[in-house]
């Protein structure tokens, strides 16, 4: 099956789910925080779904990689750290509580 065979066939399923979430919403009520928790689970699907769309749509700029930062081995200049605090020790000059 292509992406797009594949996509579709999920749209189906998630679209049952949804319909099948309503119904039981209808069944148990909304107000329960389980009823919400799977209702802003499939709504997420949902958005995942569409974006995966949007994505398979455009392959090519799917595919460009990120431009890579390099960084330096060198050390930082002290100066940085002037008057500052060691994490968990506190400043130089004081005595940690």
């Amino acid at each position: 099956m292509s992406v797009h065979d594949e996509l579709t066939t999920v749209q189906r399923c998630l679209d049952d789910l949804i319909r099948s979430v309503g119904r039981l919403e209808k069944q148990l009520g909304s107000g329960g925080l389980e009823m919400r928790r799977v209702r802003a689970d499939s709504n997420h699907l949902r958005e995942s779904v569409a974006l995966l769309r949007e994505a398979a749509a455009s392959p090519a700029a799917a595919q460009k990689r990120p431009d890579l930062v390099t960084i330096s081995d060198t050390p930082y200049d002290p100066s940085l750290w002037v008057d500052t605090d060691d994490e968990g020790l506190g400043a130089r000059d004081r005595r940690a509580p």
